[in-house]
């Protein structure tokens, strides 16, 4: 059995995502994201296929995508409210990772465990930038399944989409815990 990580664990138990909106400057330096990067590339990934991958937005690409957003959402005739929120996802934002699912062909590892992995990245990402100390959410959002959006604002290939878009930054406020769900209530035990 591992050695217990008493602390790793306590982390765990009262993680909590920061709202983007409380996020602000400084962001972690390129330095910092690379370790953040190479916590979340350690999640599990049957085959070793490495089905996903980032794309770092600056604040200039997070304008870019924010202009395209009230295009699309214009186009698409979106309810103008309703896009001008997903706008400011990429306006306000000062830093964000794209986590890309990219499954790879593969005749023994099923499309849908290597989308899985691409989730747990996001998540994977998202603590470690709180364990380091830096404010991060795990977002979406219409856009981010748009084809048109994902294809010309972010370069992806029609097999890939977006697993996630984390937003990292200093939390300009903790927010409260929020009610967690009842473990027996949504767990079943099989003896036999």
């Amino acid at each position: 059995m591992p050695t217990p990580n008493p602390e790793a664990l306590a982390f765990l138990l009262s993680r909590r995502s920061r709202p983007a909106k409380t996020l602000t400057t400084p962001v972690p330096d390129t330095d910092a994201l690379d370790t953040l990067l190479t916590a979340a590339a350690r999640t599990p990934d049957h085959g070793k296929l490495e089905p996903w991958r980032f794309i770092v937005l600056t604040k200039p690409a997070l304008m870019r995508l924010a202009g395209l957003v009230a295009a699309r959402g214009a186009a698409l005739g979106i309810d103008p409210d309703r896009s001008a929120k997903a706008q400011d996802q990429y306006a306000q934002a000062d830093l964000a990772i794209a986590v890309v699912s990219s499954p790879k062909p593969s005749d023994k590892i099923p499309q849908i465990e290597q989308v899985y992995s691409a989730g747990a990245v996001c998540l994977a990402l998202v603590n470690a930038a709180l364990a380091a100390g830096w404010g991060a959410n795990w977002l979406s959002g219409w856009p981010s399944h748009d084809r048109d959006f994902i294809r010309d604002g972010l370069g992806l290939a029609d097999h890939e989409n977006i697993a996630g878009l984390i937003h990292l930054g200093t939390e300009t406020s903790a927010p409260p815990d929020r009610p967690r769900p009842d473990i027996a209530a949504i767990t079943s035990w099989m003896t036999a």
